[in-house]
């Protein structure tokens, strides 16, 4: 007896060593995969939003084009590319203008700053102090600049660094337009591994958690950033008329604050400059495009955020907002993803709850 059990010891220690170094092994040989494919990853993961995001134009473009899917996907490739980079070369170029205009007119000495208006010194907490700044800029530029020289030398660094961080977000969103490309050429087989690893996860509730998902991203595509990029266009196209100074800095600073649902703050500063820049008539009309472009969001969000998911549009949202906050632009996807799958996930569960009791 005593034996038996000791052979039965044995065993049970030798599979359960076995068991520890197969699972040793998998563990191992995920951290190595995952350190190959970690500089490709958040290439891949943008790749796999902006296909999922176009998807259904790309399935309709390909039924105009009788069937031919790889033409169908080059085609939206190269319309996403020329969407991206056009507007990123006209912003550039006006915002390289700006720039040298603006190291011209310091070499000179011609850069004037007009006088303040006798308005500002009524703004309430920041009146004085404003007013008393700007009118030593209007008089004396040299005096202005010398006084906050350390704060400039302090920030320019950090433009130059969010500068190169811009360009390299740029080239990211290019090659993934590419990679999305690719995947929409080869959608068939894409769309069922995601349905095998919904199906792995959520069992038989893997269908309904994929189309939740495909349908949060291209809710947060359009209803966020859509509408931030519809907001910018729009507010460019007022600095460009307008004659705004750095009018690409402008749209750049603006598209950043929309996404965070902050766009007005940016164009408070720029109406303010115009009052003081241009005629009142200019003023006033560039003032009234600037409350059409603020408000528009209140208009187009409702519409486009949250339309064919099957959660409330405020769980999106906050799931945006906050995934933006935690993990950066992609979160903005991931945060609107996990949050509304377990808002599902929770709904299911209380659902359960009271089956649970009766039994």
């Amino acid at each position: 007896m005593a034996n038996e059990r000791s052979l039965d010891t044995k065993i049970y220690v030798n599979h359960a060593v076995e068991a520890a170094i197969r699972i040793g092994m998998v563990f191992l040989l995920v951290i190595a995969c995952f350190s190959i494919l970690r500089p490709f990853l958040l290439l891949t993961a943008w790749g796999i939003i902006v296909a999922i995001a176009i998807y259904p134009g790309c399935r309709k473009l390909q039924i105009a084009l009788g069937g031919r899917k790889t033409l169908a996907a080059s085609l939206l490739t190269v319309l996403l590319l020329a969407f991206l980079l056009i507007p990123v070369v006209l912003l550039t170029g006006t915002l390289v203008q700006g720039i040298q205009e603006l190291v011209a007119h310091l070499k000179d000495g011609t850069l004037t700053i007009p006088p303040p208006p006798g308005s500002v010194e009524t703004w309430p907490v920041i009146g004085g102090p404003l007013k008393n700044l700007w009118t030593l800029a209007s008089t004396n530029l040299t005096s202005a600049l010398k006084s906050f020289t350390p704060q400039i030398k302090a920030v320019v660094p950090e433009l130059l660094s969010a500068s190169a961080g811009i360009g390299l977000t740029i080239v990211q969103f290019v090659l993934s337009i590419v990679v999305a490309g690719i995947l929409l050429a080869n959608a068939e087989i894409c769309a069922g591994a995601a349905r095998s690893l919904a199906n792995r996860i959520f069992g038989e509730n893997g269908p309904e958690f994929e189309q939740l998902a495909g349908s949060t991203i291209r809710s947060v595509t359009m209803g966020i950033l859509g509408v931030a990029l519809i907001q910018t266009l729009l507010a460019g196209t007022g600095f460009l008329v307008g004659r705004l100074p750095g009018a690409g800095l402008w749209a750049i600073a603006f598209l950043i604050a929309a996404v965070l649902q902050m766009g007005a703050l940016i164009l408070i500063p720029a109406v303010i400059y115009m009052f003081v820049i241009a005629s009142t008539t200019k003023a006033v009309i560039f003032l009234v495009w600037c409350l059409f472009v603020a408000m528009i969001d209140n208009v187009l969000k409702p519409i486009l955020l949250g339309r064919g998911v099957a959660v409330p549009i405020v769980v999106v949202f906050v799931g945006a907002i906050g995934g933006f906050v935690a993990m950066g632009l992609i979160g903005l996807f991931v945060g609107a993803i996990v949050l509304s799958v377990g808002y599902k996930l929770f709904l299911a569960w209380l659902e359960r709850v009271p089956a649970v009791n009766e039994a």
